[in-house]
């Protein structure tokens, strides 16, 4: 791997874990709240699903961005998973006094490995597929 691809997988894997983190706190970081219909009595929450939905589409535009401009998809996927779930984690470890907080963290890594290995599986048969196969790093 020559300088310049080192540079690029370095920059964009970090660039990636950074927007993977700010994705949590922008998205749903910030809210922390119940809502309770006064009728039926049943509560939701803390996220609504715009949350959600946004902060999902957040996630793919930047696996579909870094992956684009030649970031490996195994490393997209390993930053947005690590850190978005290190930053769940650090917000919910605050709030939860009983510990259970870790079984939310097992939850989210798992459900985001999942979510961006078939991204990663999509993207490299795209790429295959297109004829690319120097898109992403590989020869």
């Amino acid at each position: 791997m020559s300088g310049s691809r080192a540079s690029l997988q370095i920059g964009g894997t970090i660039t990636v874990a950074v927007l993977a983190a700010l994705s949590w706190f922008g998205w749903m970081g910030w809210d922390n709240e119940y809502t309770t219909d006064p009728v039926t009595g049943a509560t939701s929450g803390p996220y609504a699903a715009w949350q959600v939905i946004g902060c999902a589409l957040t996630l793919l535009t930047v696996f579909a961005g870094a992956v684009t401009v030649g970031v490996r998809p195994v490393f997209v996927s390993l930053a947005i998973t690590l850190a978005f779930t290190a930053a769940w984690t650090l917000t919910a470890s605050g709030d939860d006094s009983t510990g259970l907080y870790l079984v939310g963290t097992v939850l989210v890594f798992g459900g985001l490995a999942v979510a961006t290995l078939l991204a990663s599986v999509v993207a490299t048969a795209i790429q295959h597929r297109r004829g690319h196969a120097g898109v992403g790093g590989h020869q």
